[in-house]
This record gives structure tokens, sequence and C-alpha cells, in this order.
């Protein structure tokens, strides 16, 4: 048996004083009460010298009180009934924190998705094994003493996951826990136990009957792990991919110039994007948008017949903007993801670019301020990051990157003088062009962005010079006529 028996609760009191508070009042009012889950997970992990996030934010806890029992003892706080059904209760303590407080309780009639019929208990053992996983399934005293009734702490240090049980029982019960079981493995960089591998292969396919709700917030929760490559490997080896991203399965096999790519096929190239990506990219969403970025290449090479994939990028954005809708990302997230795919190569041109498009191409979704830079301009430096996670999975490495970012740094002062296209319309509008003559149409529109291009790029710095400007352009596209 383990010797690791004991988590840092100094720490974790000392970040969440309430809830030393919360564990005190229900013991001295004779209800066993713990630290479980995470909290007690991550704090083994720390004593193993392991780099997690400890204390963490959420401390969650559990008691042999009922919740009846839990409100009378904390008559004198704001209590929200988040599952009072449940068991659940989430205690409000001064400094506005939410702590998770949930009577012990038992789970059955299972449809794959939610219990049909949920009994509180009043012993902690019956409450640890209805729970997913070993590792999750531990809990500790206000002392700080470990409780490990499913042999989570041997899985913890062997870096094992397993689940609790009969996997497959368990899965049963929740068939998201098989993408859990992954995320849990990326964020321990540990391995699958073989039963629990063999449960999720043969019945990979019940994924299917989660909400895509669940699934995306799951997919996002792997995403924000450093070992992201590896989840997409698992998932793909479980046979889950074919079912949460069959876009992504369907790069499989699809051939790449060896000149560019000598890593292999579409879906090679993608695993080792993300890879690099997770040791460069914080967000998940710019993480998922490395995950598709070449989604729209199988598509526009059937199109080509065969002979390039010219276009992918529009056909990917378009895939990648209904991947989102399916996966039930807001709104803003979907909008950037699309806009990260469909800009990834055109960023590359950013170089030959005149110094008035490398303006207006920064300033696309940028808010002028006097903050820094990566702060104004988000979307540029989200494609920034997305482009070094591409060429550094590719032949071209640094030299696909290197240049954006050496021009940038070049041009940094002169788009903190002009950047801001605001100042380009109210230098020169399309209302001025019509008092100037010209009607409404395209041709109005080239002539505008070209006078914009030249403000920007810091020729012309003032009202007259834009609108002696446009008298030039009117009159030369009057005598080509």
């Amino acid at each position: 048996m383990s010797g690791l028996r004991t988590i840092d609760v100094t720490s974790v009191f000392y970040d969440h004083p309430f809830a030393e508070r919360i564990l005190s009042r229900l013991e001295q009012a004779g209800h066993r009460a713990v630290l479980i889950g995470g909290v007690v997970r991550d704090g083994l992990q720390c004593a193993l010298g392991r780099d997690v996030r400890f204390p963490p934010e959420d401390v969650d806890i559990a008691t042999a009180a009922l919740p009846g029992e839990v409100r009378a003892l904390f008559s004198d706080a704001v209590i929200v009934g988040v599952g009072e059904e449940f068991g659940v209760l989430k205690i409000v303590s001064p400094d506005g924190r939410a702590y998770e407080v949930a009577t012990f309780r038992t789970e059955s009639e299972y449809d794959g998705r939610w219990p049909g019929r949920v009994d509180l208990v009043r012993d902690l053992e019956g409450d640890v094994k209805r729970r997913d996983l070993t590792i999750n399934g531990l809990a500790a005293t206000r002392e700080g003493e470990v409780i490990d009734l499913v042999g989570g702490v041997a899985d913890l240090e062997a870096r094992r996951v397993r689940a609790i049980g009969d996997p497959v029982l368990r899965f049963g019960e929740d068939y998201l826990r098989m993408l859990r079981v992954v995320r849990f493995a990326c964020q321990i960089d540990g391995a699958i136990d073989d039963d629990t591998t063999a449960a999720i292969s043969s019945h990979a396919s019940q994924i299917r009957s989660i909400s895509n709700e669940r699934i995306g917030e799951e997919l996002i929760r792997l995403l924000r792990t450093t070992r992201a490559a590896s989840g997409l490997a698992m998932l793909d080896q479980l046979g889950l991919m074919a079912h949460l991203l069959p876009e992504l399965t369907a790069c499989k096999g699809v051939p790449q110039p060896e000149e560019y790519h000598p890593e292999g096929d579409v879906f090679v190239h993608t695993l080792a994007a993300v890879r690099v990506a997770d040791s460069l990219i914080d967000d998940p969403i710019v993480k998922l948008s490395v995950v598709l970025h070449d989604i729209g290449k199988p598509y526009a090479l059937a199109r080509s017949g065969g002979v390039n994939m010219g276009g992918h990028c529009a056909v990917g954005a378009r895939m990648t903007r209904d991947v989102g809708r399916r996966l039930r990302l807001s709104r803003s997230q979907i909008t950037r993801l699309e806009y990260l795919v469909r800009n990834h190569m055109r960023i590359a041109d950013f170089p030959a670019m005149g110094r008035g498009k490398q303006v207006r191409f920064v300033s696309e979704g940028g808010t002028p301020s006097t903050a820094g830079l990566r702060d104004r301009y988000p979307l540029f430096f989200d494609l920034l990051q997305l482009l070094v996670a591409d060429c550094e999975a590719s032949a071209h490495r640094s030299s696909g990157w290197a240049p954006i970012l050496r021009e940038m740094l070049e041009v940094a002062d002169h788009i903190d003088l002009v950047c801001e296209l605001r100042q380009a319309r109210e230098l020169l509008s399309g209302h001025d062009l019509v008092e100037l003559g010209l009607r409404p149409g395209p041709e109005l529109g080239e002539i505008l962005d070209a006078v914009h291009d030249q403000i920007l790029a810091g020729r012309l710095a003032t009202r007259e010079a834009a609108l002696e400007e446009a008298r030039r352009r009117i009159g030369d596209a009057e005598r080509s006529d």
C-alpha cells in the first residue's frame, strides 16, 4: 500500500478559509465531512512533485449531513440550492466565492446520461463507489489525511486512469465518462488501464447519446491541458474521434506534398501542429483552430480532382462554423474560430503586403487603446500563434513564421501611429466621395479603400490630402472610361 497519505491542507485553507469553516461547523454538529475529488487528487500530485495548480480554484466538500441539516447549520450564510434534490448546495462565503457541499449519495437507474434515482446516504463509501475514476474517488479529512477506498492513490502514483469497479457499468451510467477518461489521462500525463480501454473501445458509439453541449464542454477542457495532442490520438485509437470530430478523422490518408509536409498526411500534420500548440497556446479556442485549420483539405482535394487543395481555407472555415454550432460554442467563439481557419494562410503573405494593407489586417477585430499590441489586436496574434504551430509541424519551421514576426516588429511603431481604422474614416468617408460626384457602387468602394490604404500607410495625414487623393483617383477613373 502506498505511503502517500496526506495533502497540504494548510495551503488549501490559506486560500480557502471558508472551506475550513464549513468542515469545522459540520464536524462540531456531529456530521462527517471531507474534502472530495479534485482538491485531493491535485494535492497528492503536488506532494509527488508534479506541476499542477494547487490549491485549486474550486474546493468541494462531501458530508453525511442532509441538505436540511446543512441549511440549518449555515442559516447565517447565503445558500444556493443548485441541485438540492440530489443533495447539492452551494454555500457562499463572505468574499463571494461559492463552495459546493454535497450530501453523500448513491445513484441508480441510469439511462446512459443521468441517474433516474438518487438516494442520500450517511456513509462515505457508498458515495465514493458511485464516482467515475479512482483518482477522482479520493477524500481527505480536515487535517489532510487521505481516505482511499478505491485504490486511487496507487493509480495516481502510477499515472494510471482506471474506472471505479466495472468500467462497463460506470460508462453505462454516463457515457460522457469515456471522454473524461481521456481528459484526465492528459491532465496527469498518464495512461488508461487495459480494462477501461477495452470498455471504451467497445462502447465508443454510445458517446452519440450525450448532448452536443456536454461533449463541447468536455472537449474544451481537454484542449485546456498541455497534452491535447496525446488526447486527440487517444480519442482516435479508442474509436471516439469518428463520433466527436468526423471532420478530423476524414483527414486520415489525405496526402500532402512531401516537399512541404514530410511529416505525413493531413491528420498526422494536424496532430503534430497541436503538439506544438500544447507548448505554445493556452487559449482552448485558439488551440481548437489548430485542430480544425486543415479540415477543408479533403473536400478541396476531391473538388480539384486530386490536383491541389486550393480554397481549403474557405471550405474549412465553413466547416468550422458547423463544428462550432454542433458543439454549442458561443457565437463569439464560433466567429473567432471561423476567422482563424479562414485566414491561416493569408497571414503568410503579411511581409509582401503594402503598409496600408498590413495595418488594416492587424486592425481586424482590434480595440484601439493604450494597452500593448497583444491585447489591442488579439485576432492577429491568435492567427500568429496558429501560424507558428502550423509551420513548426511542417518543413517550413521558423522560415514560415519568423518573417511575419520580424515584419510585425518593424512596423510596430507605425501601427501605433496610424492603425486605427477609425482615423481613416474620419479623414475620408463614402459620403465625401458622393459629394465629389461618385455614385454609390463598386467603383466608390474601390476608391475609398485605396485612399484608406494610403492613409494607413502614413502617406496621407490630413483631410485635405485625402480629398485631393480621392479627386485624383476619380479623375483617373473618368479618363480611363
